[in-house]
Protein backbone atom coordinates (compact mmCIF):
# COMPACT_ATOMS: atom_id res chain seq x y z
CA UNK A 1 0.00 0.00 0.00
CA UNK A 2 1.05 3.54 -0.82
CA UNK A 3 0.39 7.07 0.52
CA UNK A 4 -1.77 7.55 -2.98
CA UNK A 5 -3.64 4.88 -2.23
CA UNK A 6 -4.76 6.37 0.69
CA UNK A 7 -4.91 9.96 -0.88
CA UNK A 8 -7.52 8.05 -4.19
CA UNK A 9 -9.29 6.57 -2.29
CA UNK A 10 -10.01 9.72 0.58
CA UNK A 11 -10.39 11.60 -2.56
CA UNK A 12 -13.28 9.07 -4.09
CA UNK A 13 -15.23 9.28 -0.17
CA UNK A 14 -15.32 12.91 -0.20
CA UNK A 15 -16.61 13.07 -4.05
CA UNK A 16 -18.88 10.14 -3.80
CA UNK A 17 -17.68 9.88 -7.29
CA UNK A 18 -14.89 7.96 -9.11
CA UNK A 19 -15.09 10.09 -12.56
CA UNK A 20 -15.25 13.94 -10.38
CA UNK A 21 -12.38 12.76 -7.98
CA UNK A 22 -10.41 11.23 -11.16
CA UNK A 23 -11.25 14.70 -13.44
CA UNK A 24 -12.03 17.71 -10.56
CA UNK A 25 -9.50 16.13 -7.67
CA UNK A 26 -6.53 13.78 -8.77
CA UNK A 27 -6.29 14.59 -12.70
CA UNK A 28 -5.95 11.25 -13.67
CA UNK A 29 -8.25 8.72 -15.89
CA UNK A 30 -11.41 7.14 -14.55
CA UNK A 31 -9.90 3.73 -15.44
CA UNK A 32 -6.78 4.18 -13.55
CA UNK A 33 -8.49 5.46 -10.62
CA UNK A 34 -11.02 2.71 -10.55
CA UNK A 35 -7.76 0.70 -11.19
CA UNK A 36 -6.29 1.70 -7.96
CA UNK A 37 -9.00 1.69 -5.60
CA UNK A 38 -9.55 -2.39 -6.54
CA UNK A 39 -5.84 -2.99 -5.83
CA UNK A 40 -6.22 -0.91 -2.15
CA UNK A 41 -9.36 -2.98 -1.90
CA UNK A 42 -7.01 -6.28 -2.73
CA UNK A 43 -4.95 -5.78 -0.45
CA UNK A 44 -7.11 -4.53 2.78
CA UNK A 45 -9.33 -7.54 1.83
CA UNK A 46 -12.73 -5.89 2.12
CA UNK A 47 -15.36 -3.71 -0.22
CA UNK A 48 -14.53 -0.21 0.93
CA UNK A 49 -17.16 1.37 -1.37
CA UNK A 50 -20.62 0.28 -3.14
CA UNK A 51 -21.45 0.98 -6.81
CA UNK A 52 -24.25 1.69 -8.19
CA UNK A 53 -25.63 4.21 -11.18
CA UNK A 54 -25.73 7.06 -9.26
CA UNK A 55 -21.81 6.88 -7.87
CA UNK A 56 -20.14 5.18 -5.03
CA UNK A 57 -20.81 5.22 -1.17
CA UNK A 58 -18.89 4.22 1.39
CA UNK A 59 -19.36 0.49 2.95
CA UNK A 60 -18.87 0.15 6.93
CA UNK A 61 -15.62 -1.04 6.04
CA UNK A 62 -14.82 1.98 4.32
CA UNK A 63 -15.98 4.43 6.93
CA UNK A 64 -13.61 2.68 9.58
CA UNK A 65 -10.90 3.22 6.99
CA UNK A 66 -11.42 6.64 6.29
CA UNK A 67 -10.65 8.03 9.65
CA UNK A 68 -7.97 5.94 9.79
CA UNK A 69 -6.66 6.83 6.08
CA UNK A 70 -7.51 10.59 6.86
CA UNK A 71 -4.81 10.21 10.26
CA UNK A 72 -2.14 8.62 8.45
CA UNK A 73 -1.80 11.99 5.30
CA UNK A 74 -2.32 13.96 8.37
CA UNK A 75 0.79 12.73 10.28
CA UNK A 76 3.25 12.16 7.21
CA UNK A 77 2.18 16.07 6.45
CA UNK A 78 2.99 16.93 9.68
CA UNK A 79 6.34 14.99 9.64
CA UNK A 80 6.95 16.57 6.59
CA UNK A 81 6.31 20.31 7.82
CA UNK A 82 8.53 19.26 11.00
CA UNK A 83 11.50 18.54 9.18
CA UNK A 84 10.79 22.12 6.85
CA UNK A 85 10.80 23.87 9.65
CA UNK A 86 13.88 22.33 11.39
CA UNK A 87 15.81 23.30 8.42
CA UNK A 88 14.99 26.58 8.22
CA UNK A 89 16.89 29.80 9.76
CA UNK A 90 16.26 30.62 13.48
CA UNK A 91 13.96 33.18 13.85
CA UNK A 92 10.40 30.58 14.32
CA UNK A 93 7.39 31.30 12.50
CA UNK A 94 4.37 30.82 14.98
CA UNK A 95 1.48 30.12 12.18
CA UNK A 96 -1.92 30.96 14.22
CA UNK A 97 -5.48 30.12 12.33
CA UNK A 98 -9.24 31.96 12.71
CA UNK A 99 -12.60 30.45 11.65
CA UNK A 100 -13.59 33.36 9.23
CA UNK A 101 -14.49 36.28 11.02
CA UNK A 102 -13.37 34.97 14.49
CA UNK A 103 -10.02 37.27 14.23
CA UNK A 104 -11.93 40.38 14.68
CA UNK A 105 -12.21 39.68 18.62
CA UNK A 106 -9.58 36.90 18.93
CA UNK A 107 -6.53 38.34 17.09
CA UNK A 108 -5.75 41.27 18.92
CA UNK A 109 -5.77 39.26 21.91
CA UNK A 110 -4.02 36.77 20.81
CA UNK A 111 -1.27 38.67 19.83
CA UNK A 112 -1.25 40.56 23.54
CA UNK A 113 -0.62 37.02 24.83
CA UNK A 114 2.51 36.78 22.42
CA UNK A 115 4.14 39.79 23.09
CA UNK A 116 6.94 39.16 24.89
CA UNK A 117 7.62 37.01 22.17
CA UNK A 118 7.48 38.65 19.48
CA UNK A 119 10.62 40.48 18.65
CA UNK A 120 11.84 36.82 18.03
CA UNK A 121 8.83 34.95 15.79
CA UNK A 122 7.23 35.94 13.11
CA UNK A 123 3.32 35.27 13.28
CA UNK A 124 1.47 33.82 10.31
CA UNK A 125 -2.26 34.91 10.31
CA UNK A 126 -4.43 32.78 8.28
CA UNK A 127 -8.32 32.51 7.93
CA UNK A 128 -11.03 30.14 6.94
CA UNK A 129 -13.32 27.22 7.38
CA UNK A 130 -13.01 25.34 10.60
CA UNK A 131 -12.64 21.58 8.97
CA UNK A 132 -9.86 23.30 7.19
CA UNK A 133 -7.97 24.84 9.75
CA UNK A 134 -7.49 21.96 12.45
CA UNK A 135 -7.07 19.83 9.34
CA UNK A 136 -3.73 22.43 8.96
CA UNK A 137 -2.93 22.10 12.42
CA UNK A 138 -3.16 18.14 12.35
CA UNK A 139 -0.65 18.24 9.11
CA UNK A 140 1.74 21.07 10.78
CA UNK A 141 0.66 23.62 8.40
CA UNK A 142 -0.94 25.45 11.79
CA UNK A 143 0.42 26.13 15.39
CA UNK A 144 -2.70 26.37 16.32
CA UNK A 145 -6.38 27.47 15.34
CA UNK A 146 -9.69 29.17 17.44
CA UNK A 147 -12.27 26.15 16.02
CA UNK A 148 -14.93 24.58 16.62
CA UNK A 149 -13.98 21.05 18.32
CA UNK A 150 -13.89 18.86 14.70
CA UNK A 151 -14.05 15.15 15.02
CA UNK A 152 -11.92 12.13 13.84
CA UNK A 153 -8.54 14.34 13.97
CA UNK A 154 -5.56 13.46 16.12
CA UNK A 155 -6.22 17.07 18.07
CA UNK A 156 -6.53 18.46 21.43
CA UNK A 157 -9.17 21.37 22.09
CA UNK A 158 -9.67 23.49 24.66
CA UNK A 159 -13.12 25.31 24.89
CA UNK A 160 -12.46 29.44 24.56
CA UNK A 161 -15.90 30.66 24.21
CA UNK A 162 -19.58 29.50 23.86
CA UNK A 163 -21.48 30.91 21.63
CA UNK A 164 -25.33 31.77 21.25
CA UNK A 165 -27.10 30.99 18.13
CA UNK A 166 -29.16 33.80 16.23
CA UNK A 167 -31.72 33.55 14.20
CA UNK A 168 -30.50 35.42 11.11
CA UNK A 169 -33.46 36.86 8.46
CA UNK A 170 -34.26 39.49 6.32
CA UNK A 171 -34.04 42.99 7.40
CA UNK A 172 -37.80 43.05 6.21
CA UNK A 173 -39.19 40.16 7.40
CA UNK A 174 -42.32 39.59 9.08
CA UNK A 175 -40.26 38.64 12.07
CA UNK A 176 -37.99 41.48 12.90
CA UNK A 177 -41.04 43.30 14.42
CA UNK A 178 -40.42 40.78 17.75
CA UNK A 179 -37.28 41.43 20.08
CA UNK A 180 -36.67 37.50 20.06
CA UNK A 181 -37.41 34.42 18.29
CA UNK A 182 -39.67 31.82 19.70
CA UNK A 183 -38.98 28.47 18.24
CA UNK A 184 -42.50 28.10 16.76
CA UNK A 185 -41.94 31.34 14.91
CA UNK A 186 -39.53 28.96 12.90
CA UNK A 187 -41.91 26.41 11.97
CA UNK A 188 -42.79 26.61 8.34
CA UNK A 189 -40.34 29.06 7.26
CA UNK A 190 -37.53 28.52 4.35
CA UNK A 191 -34.29 27.64 6.19
CA UNK A 192 -30.55 28.07 5.33
CA UNK A 193 -28.76 25.35 7.31
CA UNK A 194 -25.08 24.49 7.95
CA UNK A 195 -23.83 21.87 5.23
CA UNK A 196 -21.90 18.54 6.41
CA UNK A 197 -18.92 20.21 5.78
CA UNK A 198 -19.73 22.48 8.81
CA UNK A 199 -21.20 19.68 10.70
CA UNK A 200 -20.04 20.83 14.44
CA UNK A 201 -22.48 23.85 13.72
CA UNK A 202 -25.09 21.37 11.88
CA UNK A 203 -25.35 18.95 14.36
CA UNK A 204 -26.04 22.03 16.93
CA UNK A 205 -28.98 23.18 14.80
CA UNK A 206 -30.23 20.07 13.75
CA UNK A 207 -30.37 18.63 17.52
CA UNK A 208 -32.28 22.02 18.73
CA UNK A 209 -34.72 21.74 15.85
CA UNK A 210 -35.76 18.58 16.98
CA UNK A 211 -35.28 19.07 20.26
CA UNK A 212 -38.42 21.77 19.52
CA UNK A 213 -40.43 19.50 17.72
CA UNK A 214 -39.95 21.80 13.95
CA UNK A 215 -39.17 20.23 10.98
CA UNK A 216 -38.21 23.37 9.21
CA UNK A 217 -37.94 23.45 5.13
CA UNK A 218 -34.09 23.05 4.53
CA UNK A 219 -33.94 25.29 1.19
CA UNK A 220 -29.94 25.38 0.95
CA UNK A 221 -26.90 24.48 3.07
CA UNK A 222 -24.16 26.59 3.41
CA UNK A 223 -20.40 26.09 4.07
CA UNK A 224 -19.47 29.39 5.58
CA UNK A 225 -21.57 32.68 7.16
CA UNK A 226 -21.04 34.57 4.40
CA UNK A 227 -22.80 32.61 2.15
CA UNK A 228 -25.71 32.00 4.44
CA UNK A 229 -26.08 35.85 4.49
CA UNK A 230 -26.13 35.61 1.39
CA UNK A 231 -29.01 33.45 0.76
CA UNK A 232 -30.80 34.41 3.65
CA UNK A 233 -31.43 37.88 2.05
CA UNK A 234 -31.82 36.59 -1.70
CA UNK A 235 -34.50 33.50 -0.79
CA UNK A 236 -35.99 35.24 2.46
CA UNK A 237 -35.31 32.48 4.47
CA UNK A 238 -34.05 32.00 8.23
CA UNK A 239 -30.63 30.70 9.39
CA UNK A 240 -29.42 29.92 13.18
CA UNK A 241 -26.40 31.07 13.39
CA UNK A 242 -23.14 31.65 15.85
CA UNK A 243 -23.59 35.41 17.24
CA UNK A 244 -20.42 36.56 16.01
CA UNK A 245 -22.57 36.60 13.09
CA UNK A 246 -23.53 40.49 14.40
CA UNK A 247 -20.20 41.62 13.66
CA UNK A 248 -20.95 41.07 9.67
CA UNK A 249 -23.88 41.67 8.73
CA UNK A 250 -24.71 42.97 5.73
CA UNK A 251 -27.64 45.87 5.47
CA UNK A 252 -29.74 43.82 4.28
CA UNK A 253 -29.77 41.13 7.37
CA UNK A 254 -30.27 41.21 10.61
CA UNK A 255 -30.95 39.34 13.90
CA UNK A 256 -32.75 38.43 16.51
CA UNK A 257 -31.74 36.17 19.81
CA UNK A 258 -34.27 33.32 20.15
CA UNK A 259 -36.32 33.12 23.54
CA UNK A 260 -35.61 31.13 26.69
CA UNK A 261 -32.13 28.75 26.68
CA UNK A 262 -30.65 28.85 23.07
CA UNK A 263 -28.39 26.61 21.67
CA UNK A 264 -24.53 26.80 21.93
CA UNK A 265 -21.69 26.30 19.64
CA UNK A 266 -18.25 26.16 20.84
CA UNK A 267 -15.05 28.06 20.01
CA UNK A 268 -11.84 26.20 20.75
CA UNK A 269 -8.54 26.51 20.43
CA UNK A 270 -7.39 23.18 18.33
CA UNK A 271 -3.60 22.61 18.77
CA UNK A 272 -1.53 18.95 18.46
CA UNK A 273 0.27 17.71 21.70
CA UNK A 274 3.05 16.60 19.12
CA UNK A 275 3.74 20.04 18.53
CA UNK A 276 7.18 21.00 20.53
CA UNK A 277 6.93 24.27 19.42
CA UNK A 278 7.93 26.56 22.82
CA UNK A 279 5.77 29.71 21.00
CA UNK A 280 2.64 27.03 21.53
CA UNK A 281 3.59 25.73 24.73
CA UNK A 282 4.00 29.58 26.09
CA UNK A 283 0.32 30.48 24.10
CA UNK A 284 -1.30 27.56 26.26
CA UNK A 285 -0.03 28.36 29.28
CA UNK A 286 -1.54 31.95 29.11
CA UNK A 287 -4.60 30.79 27.71
CA UNK A 288 -6.24 31.13 30.95
CA UNK A 289 -5.68 35.18 30.70
CA UNK A 290 -7.34 35.05 26.94
CA UNK A 291 -10.33 33.49 28.15
CA UNK A 292 -10.31 36.16 31.21
CA UNK A 293 -9.62 38.98 29.22
CA UNK A 294 -12.70 38.17 26.81
CA UNK A 295 -15.10 37.36 29.70
CA UNK A 296 -14.48 41.14 31.55
CA UNK A 297 -14.99 43.28 28.08
CA UNK A 298 -17.74 40.77 26.23
CA UNK A 299 -21.03 42.26 27.46
CA UNK A 300 -22.99 39.37 25.97
CA UNK A 301 -21.23 36.68 28.42
CA UNK A 302 -21.65 33.71 26.34
CA UNK A 303 -18.80 31.37 28.19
Amino acid sequence: MELRHLRYFIAVAETGSLTVAAEQRLFTSQPSLSRQIRDLEDEVRAELFSRSARGVELTPSGKAFLDHARLVLAQVDAAIEAARRAARPAKQVFALGFLTGQEMTWLPRAMQVLRDELPNIDVTVSSGYSPDLADAVARGKLDLAFVRTEPGLDLDYRVVYREKLVVLMPSDHRLTAKTAIHPSDLQGETFVMASNKARVLHDVVAQYLQDNGLDPKPAHAVDNLAMAMSLVASTRGLSLMPEYANNLLPWSVVSRPLQGEAPTVDLAIGYSRSNASPVLKLFLSRADELIAAIDETDPRGGR
